[in-house]
């Protein structure tokens, strides 16, 4: 693991986290207080500064506008990104936008148009919290993988933290990543991520293979970041898996 000298990352939240995110190292969780160790937390953390935009902002000029035949999404956002974005070294403030973007994204109108009746409120409750914490990762314009922690790995994670089995894990991570498959999703998605500076890009293919989901800024490479993933992967995840809590006989 390589890091950076920083402080704890600290950041009270507009909800309580489940308390079981403690199990893995470097997270501490009181009420509403989110604390990080990036030292203990994270298996790589060379960066320390994220691109945001204003929230509020977001909701205000980008949501609601519409593409057209001139204009994709995507060139929206971009330009949104290069009008409003700005770098942050406040960690607090990265967490405390990211809360914001997937309240939006996970929020429980969707529960009807999933077609996984299985998925409940409280999934998505899981979803919120878990991708909140994945936008402390970072991809670089060149595609090397700045920061990783364990939220990369969806299933793994939400395994250790929520007490997932394999198969509700793979469903829940199919949510996630479901934008790719529902235009209206990814729309969505498209408009909610300039919030983060960049696009949600995934590694994986049509089923969970935990190559994980980060914001990615507009131009990275992602050969480089396919490549850069897939040589450490299945350590990382194995380091995740490890914390994970066995049921009492």
């Amino acid at each position: 693991m390589t890091t950076i000298e920083t402080t704890a990352i600290s950041v009270d939240l507009p909800q309580a986290l489940d308390e079981r995110w403690s199990r893995l190292p470097g997270i501490q969780v009181d009420g509403t207080r989110l604390t990080i160790d990036p030292a203990e937390y994270f298996f790589r953390f060379e960066s320390n500064t994220w691109l945001v935009a204003d929230w509020q902002l977001v909701t205000d000029q980008l949501l609601g506008a519409q593409e057209t035949t001139e204009s994709a999404v995507e060139q929206m956002a971009l330009q949104f990104i290069k009008e409003h974005a700005a770098s942050t070294s406040d960690a607090a403030l990265v967490l405390r936008t990211a809360y914001e973007v997937y309240a939006y994204l996970f929020r429980e109108e969707h529960l009807a148009g999933l077609g996984l009746p299985q998925i409940t409120a409280d999934h998505l409750r899981m979803l919120r919290e878990a991708a909140t914490l994945m936008a402390l990762n970072k991809v670089e314009l060149d595609g090397r993988i700045s920061n990783v922690g364990p939220c990369w790995f969806f299933p793994a994670a939400t395994s250790v933290v929520f007490d997932l089995d394999d198969e509700m894990g793979g469903i829940l991570d199919e949510v996630y990543h479901g934008g790719w498959f529902n235009e209206h999703r990814r729309i969505e998605s498209i408009k909610a991520h300039a919030a983060l500076g960049g696009r949600l890009v995934h590694g994986c293919q049509s089923v969970p293979d935990q190559s994980g989901g980060v914001v990615a800024p507009y131009g990275a490479s992602m050969n480089t970041f396919c490549d850069d993933l897939a040589e450490f992967k299945a350590g990382w995840i194995e380091q995740v898996y490890a914390h994970r809590v066995t049921p009492a006989a």
